[in-house]
Formats: structure tokens, sequence, C-alpha cells
């Protein structure tokens, strides 16, 4: 089976990019993260408070998973950080469907 594609990580920054507004993106930024056959989609802010240092902090919010179908699939992260099974979405040949679902947000698990 063949990897993620180049285009397919392409289609996930550009969707991540248009997230948050350019006057914004030195407080927070959605950005993702390839690995192995998965793209975690992550929500970065600055830091607030001296007290919490300099780094960035970072939530996930999805992660798409390329099987060995060549199909794509959706989870989301409990409170935990475990990734589970977004349910009710069928897969698909593409990241698209699954970014769009992940904008709907019917049942409030990505963007809370």
């Amino acid at each position: 089976m063949a990897g993620i594609s180049e285009f397919a990580v392409r289609q996930v920054e550009r969707w991540c990019t248009r997230k948050v507004p350019e006057r914004l993106r030195d407080e927070i930024r959605v950005e993702c993260k390839r690995r192995g056959n998965a793209v975690t989609i992550v929500e970065r802010r600055a830091p607030w408070s001296r007290s919490i240092g300099p780094d960035w902090t970072e939530q996930k919010i999805a992660q798409l998973r390329l099987g060995d179908d060549g199909l794509w699939s959706v989870y989301w992260a409990d409170r935990n950080g475990k990734w589970l099974s977004y349910p009710g979405v069928p897969e698909a040949n593409s990241p698209m469907p699954l970014l769009e679902e992940i904008d709907r947000n019917p049942n409030g698990v990505f963007w809370g």
C-alpha cells in the first residue's frame, strides 16, 4: 500500500491555514502533523502568561487515517488524549469530506 500522498497532506495544510485569520496567527494556529499513515490536526495557542513559560500549548483536534484499503477515516481525541473513531461518517477517498465533517462538528467533539 502506498502512503499518504503529498497532495493529500497539502489539502489538509490548506484547510488548517484557512481556519484562523492571518491577523490572529500570532495568538492561535491550526496545524497538522504527519506520522506514518495518519495526519493529526492540532490547535496551538501562544503563551498567555509568563507562569506557563514561553512554549505554545497544543490541543489535539482530529486525526485522519489512511487505511490499507486507501480509504480515509476520522478520529477524535477524548479528554485523556485517546483517539476514538468518529461515529456516523463513512470512510472517504480523500481527506476533504472528513475535513468538512470536522467543520460541521455536529457532536461538538472537535472544537468543544
